[in-house]
């Protein structure tokens, strides 16, 4: 893990000799972005975004709409911010299209749909469920997973035709839904094994990192290798509830730690935390799988472990195991996304997985994404992007349990990183692979 003290100079090294990001190719559903029946007074064609840029275009456009907007997704082949406005909303789609995003006109309303979630989490809050709106169907997606038969079944079968026609999708996945810690190496503590999410900068300016706060039911303090002494301490968790988080300090206040994410002997800078965007790509790293990659999903999820039900959660369908648990999420573009929660499937046959958002940690936690740009991760990193709020530096890192001299494969760990790249067609990635790009 590259929590290890380093010469400054070694660490600004690190950040600098990351490897470019290839443009990956998207492949996402058509956005089905029709205008049909629409006034168009403004004619000019949806602007070319970035997915962060769509993120804060998205949220400035749902607090100018206000009920006329019923969610929004961005379409990674176009690059494109979509829309969803009531049907009839003629003059607030013109102000969609003014502010440079595609109009696609629906029938529910995002309270509406938010109503339904209601009736979901009174009626059915089952073990093995979950739930998260999805703009591009203009519906609430539901999930039961194998766990989920005989009468709480029909009990959510019935709940989902209550909430009307057009309102709901019922899923089945064939996995089960179950947080991903396991015994093995990475992170450990009590037997227990978790990965490493993003290193920060606790509320005292003492050096800490993220993780998933099911991993801190395992014990209190945790060590990089597997019986090794300890590194960090809990400082702070959450599961289940308001989110699956938690907050360990190092307990070296000395700790060094460039605020990156290693993705097999390479690194990739993370440059400040962002809001998760539906259909943007994104990848996982995690001491089991080592790197994954797929899309969001859907926003502010429930899922309904047997532990206890989490809210407010990133729906992926990026695959991960057991032990991937509090691995980092993040883009090509060095942007911290979220913290593995859980899920069902693996990463042969896929299935669905649930991130925490970093925003809400950092924001619940009060830590912050590095050191506010005093460190290398200050400056313009990740394949040209701009830097933002400037919050990286040499007090973050990303990944799980990377190494200092970033040899080992997968997450650098030894035993997880030989599992890397044994899966075909699941989003996994070889250890050896020299960039991010989406696998077919």
């Amino acid at each position: 893990m590259s929590h290890k003290r380093i010469p400054k100079r070694k660490a600004a090294m690190a950040v600098g000799g990351v490897v470019a990001l290839g443009a990956a190719a998207i492949l996402l559903p058509n956005a089905n972005a029709s205008q049909d029946g629409a006034s168009d007074g403004v004619a000019a064609a949806p602007k070319t975004l970035k997915a962060g840029d769509a993120s804060d275009l998205a949220t400035r456009l749902a607090g100018t709409l206000g009920d006329a907007y019923a969610g929004a997704w961005y379409d990674g082949e176009d690059k494109q911010l979509v829309v969803n406005v009531v049907r009839g909303e003629n003059t607030m789609a013109l102000k969609v299209r003014s502010a440079g995003a595609e109009v696609r006109w629906v029938d529910n309303s995002m309270t509406e749909l938010e109503a339904g979630v209601g009736t979901l989490k009174s009626e059915a809050t089952i073990p093995g469920t979950s739930w998260a709106v999805d703009p591009r169907t203009n519906k609430i997606l539901v999930t039961a997973d194998s766990t989920v038969t005989g009468d709480k079944w029909d009990q959510l079968e019935s709940t989902v035709e209550n909430l009307g026609s057009g309102m709901a999708t019922l899923k089945k996945s064939a996995g089960t839904f179950r947080t991903f810690a396991s015994g093995g190496d990475a992170i450990f503590a009590g037997g227990a094994r978790c990965s490493l999410g993003f290193n920060v900068t606790a509320g005292d300016g003492s050096p800490a990192f993220l993780t998933a706060g099911h991993c801190a039911a395992a014990g209190d303090q945790w060590s990089d290798q597997q019986g090794g002494e300890p590194i960090a301490t809990v400082d702070q968790a959450l599961f289940p509830g308001a989110g699956d988080f938690a907050l360990l300090t190092y307990d070296d206040p000395a700790t060094e730690a460039p605020s990156e994410v290693n993705v097999g002997g390479q690194t990739v800078p993370v440059v400040q935390a962002a809001e998760a965007t539906v259909g943007q790509q994104v990848f996982r790293m995690g001491s089991t799988t080592g790197l994954a990659d797929g899309q969001v999903l859907g926003l502010n999820a429930t899922v309904n472990y047997p532990e206890g039900t989490v809210t407010g959660l990133i729906q992926t369908d990026v695959c991960a195991e057991p032990g991937d648990s509090g691995g980092s999420l993040f883009t090509q573009d060095g942007l911290a996304i979220g913290l593995t929660s859980g899920g069902s499937g693996d990463c042969t046959v896929g299935g669905e997985t649930f991130f925490q958002p970093v925003t809400t940690a950092l924001e619940a936690v009060g830590a912050t994404l590095g050191d506010g740009g005093a460190g290398a991760g200050g400056q313009e990193q990740g394949a040209g992007q701009d830097a933002g709020d400037g919050e990286a530096g040499a007090d973050g890192q990303a990944g799980a349990g990377d190494q200092a001299d970033g040899q080992d494969a997968g997450t650098g760990q030894d035993g997880a990183g030989g599992q890397d790249g044994t899966g075909t067609g699941s989003g996994r990635h070889s250890g050896q692979d020299s960039g991010l790009s989406r696998t077919h």
